[in-house]
């Protein structure tokens, strides 16, 4: 794997090398022993895959509240996405920024989302499907997260939303609320 920089300190790209033959490659996209010495939280508490039927689905911005923050890997194996991390850590240098990145079934690029950041995604194409490698049990209690267009982050999301849901759209504006990791 090649992990690489972001301009967030803790948030870093993971890039699969894929050894190639007559039946396709083989790739690793997870190792405790290559991730552990790059900062990422190499716990693994839950896997979740999320599918979204139309591009232009907007999912996020989504964080746990301590003491349930977690850390995250998402990939995108089907279809293609534009995935946003915003810095949600009180006293950071990068606090209320954001960056995005392409992550589709063709780069099969991760994106370790550290904990104190926001997380959320657009559906750049039909039928995408969305896996994390999540660090902690998720608490329905802890759940928290701020609108995709909250005017504070001013994120250029690539296409029209399309598709959100009712809780998306009722995320309080930032910095409702700071209780952040």
């Amino acid at each position: 794997m090649i992990v690489s920089a972001t301009r967030f300190v803790d948030a870093r790209l993971i890039d699969i090398e894929p050894h190639h033959d007559e039946r396709g490659f083989f790739a690793r996209i997870w190792c405790a022993r290559e991730l552990g010495p790059h900062g990422i939280d190499t716990a693994i508490a839950q896997e979740s895959l999320s599918y979204n039927r139309r591009a232009g689905t907007l999912r996020g911005l989504h964080y746990q509240k301590p003491p349930h923050a977690e850390s995250k890997i998402v990939r995108c194996v089907r279809g293609a996405i534009f995935d946003v991390i915003v810095d949600i850590r009180p006293g950071s240098p990068t606090y209320g920024s954001w960056e995005g990145f392409r992550l589709d079934a063709e780069n099969r690029r991760g994106l370790y989302v550290p904990k104190g950041f926001a997380h959320g995604f657009q559906t750049l194409a039909d039928d995408t499907e969305v896996l994390y490698q999540i660090s902690a049990f998720h608490v329905a209690e802890a759940a928290a997260g701020f609108r995709g267009n909250d005017p504070a982050f001013a994120i250029s999301w690539p296409l029209p939303v399309r598709v959100i849901s009712a809780r998306d759209r009722a995320w309080p504006d930032f910095p409702g609320d700071t209780a952040a990791p």
